[in-house]
């Protein structure tokens, strides 16, 4: 499984990312990105410039904030720790004032998914940092790191395994090129394993036994899968690897990336120690010291159940994928559309029936977005559109109440390209799109949201009623007109005597929007 030493696809050493591996995207000259990385032990900050094509590193920050060390019995983020992550983001904040914020992406990983006062945390923190934060799941993280890493090293005929392990979770992807084929999340990391295992610093080898065969039950469910699939090179990013690959090749354990026998020569000698105060390894730093046992146990841990012989490590991660996704645009875009369609194709949506309420959207949208001032955010459209597509998933499960089957899958699917509150505007929209209009549920999805979410359901909604006879004699003459909370549709003239039960649906709409403090008017154009 592993790949001999003298592999020419295998890099050596630790090279830097930024440089000369970027040299086929295209994009405008000399503007700036960065992107920022709310890890569970670190935070990231990386700048770069884009000049014909090429990245340039200009900035990189990197603070260590344990934000997992944080999370108390209920679940919730302690102030101290968040006082200790607000002033690293101020300091952030001070780098990247002068960057316009279509330029910069700041994602949370594993502690702010976990975290239920997170979103106290997220608020507080997009004040200080000046730019909003996304919370990305699991599946989605593992798509952006294999995204950094597979620009950080040469190509390689054949399969490529990366592991990242970071402080709450661990992310492992098997992928060919720059596409993952498969990926996974899983609940370990090195944070939450020294505070399970190591907390009063010391290290024993009943100790470990105890960590690495708790990394080793949660890896068990994809270890066969995994190593079916195979691959030719073996990976691995994020601080805890490239350090034991500094402490390795430091002690002459190891001539080239982490062997298993040079994992286990480490492991040896920091039992030896016993005392993670004590520890004086070449390479590891005082700050990473107390939470290095824990990611050398789920090292270890990946190593057994992957049977791997030698990893090596990488210097690019999620930011760097971060960066990449943000200038490869299309790309991105690309991602979600092969999200949505496979979704589609798995319930066995009317893909027919999609493209008309999708189009009946699309016009709607076209008429209302200037008055209603949809135009000033675009993702509100690209928002409804994916609601449109997925609106009728939950018919898989069963037509009684199928928005709420439908709002359930998309809410909890892992849905790559997509970031949580991305995932929670769709499920919210496609759970308003029939029956009662209960602007309450957009409440839940940010300040500001209610009103424009409020709108983007009625567009869906009326598009769903227009689209219900599932037949291709689309509306193309329907006038969709706007003011406030004001709705007026127009129709051609002996249009609605000719369709009865459009009609009837209309008057019941009429009643659902006035309950939610809205009006309807139906007319006929002469």
């Amino acid at each position: 499984m592993g790949t001999s030493i003298s592999d020419p696809c295998i890099f050596r050493g630790f090279p830097d990312l930024i440089g000369d591996t970027i040299n086929t995207l295209t994009s405008e000259s000399g503007h700036y990105l960065a992107a920022v990385d709310l890890g569970s032990n670190s935070f990231h900050m990386k700048v770069v410039r884009v000049i014909d094509g090429k990245i340039e590193r200009i900035d990189r920050i990197r603070e260590m904030v344990r934000l997992a060390s944080g999370l108390d019995e209920h679940n919730c983020l302690d102030q101290v720790t968040m006082d200790r992550a607000l002033d690293c983001l101020s300091r952030f904040g001070e780098r990247l004032r002068e960057i316009p914020p279509h330029r910069v992406k700041v994602v949370g990983t594993n502690t702010l998914r976990k975290a239920d006062n997170a979103n106290v945390f997220i608020r507080l923190a997009e004040k200080v940092l000046g730019h909003s934060i996304e919370v990305i799941g699991g599946q989605e993280e593992a798509r952006l790191v294999y995204l950094g890493v597979s620009h950080s090293v040469r190509r390689c005929d054949g399969q490529t395994l990366v592991i990242d392990i970071g402080g709450g979770s661990t992310e492992l992807i098997i992928g060919q090129g720059y596409e993952p084929r498969y990926l996974e999340s899983l609940f370990v990391g090195c944070v939450s394993q020294s505070i399970k295992y190591f907390s009063d610093g010391k290290m024993t080898a009943k100790r470990f036994r105890k960590a690495i065969t708790d990394a080793r039950l949660t890896l068990e469910p994809i270890e066969k899968a995994y190593r079916k699939s195979g691959w030719k090179m073996a990976v691995g990013s994020s601080g805890t690897i490239r350090t034991i690959g500094k402490v390795v090749m430091n002690h002459q354990w190891s001539d080239d990336g982490i062997s298993a026998d040079s994992l286990s020569l480490l492991q040896q000698a920091m039992i030896d120690c016993g005392d993670v105060g004590k520890l004086d390894l070449e390479g590891l730093s005082k700050d990473r010291a107390p939470v290095f046992p824990g990611g050398v146990a789920t090292l270890v841990a990946v190593f057994q159940g992957l049977k791997l012989d030698r990893l090596w490590p990488s210097e690019g991660a999620l930011r760097e994928g971060l960066l990449y996704d943000m200038h490869g645009v299309k790309e991105h875009d690309l991602v979600r559309e092969t999200t949505i369609a496979a979704l589609t194709s798995r319930y066995q949506v009317d893909r027919h029936q999609v493209e008309r309420v999708v189009g009946v959207c699309r016009s709607l949208y076209s008429q209302a977005e200037s008055a209603w001032g949809l135009d000033e955010k675009n993702s509100y459209q690209e928002c409804l559109m994916c609601a449109a597509q997925l609106h009728e998933v939950g018919l898989a499960v069963a037509h009684s109440q199928y928005h709420l089957h439908a709002e359930y899958i998309v809410r909890y699917s892992d849905l790559l390209g997509f970031t949580w509150s991305e995932q929670g505007m769709v499920a919210a929209l496609i759970r308003a799109h029939r029956s009662k209009l209960d602007v309450d549920l957009f409440a839940e999805l940010g300040d500001g949201l209610v009103t424009p979410m409020t709108r983007l359901a009625v567009i869906l909604r009326v598009a769903v009623l227009l689209c219900r006879g599932r037949t291709n004699d689309m509306l193309e003459d329907v006038v969709f007109s706007v003011e406030g909370d004001a709705v007026r549709l127009q129709f051609p003239a002996q249009w609605l005597e000719q369709n009865a039960l459009t009609l009837a649906d209309l008057k019941r709409e009429k009643k659902y929007l006035n309950a939610a403090g809205l009006s309807l008017k139906i007319a006929s154009l002469y």
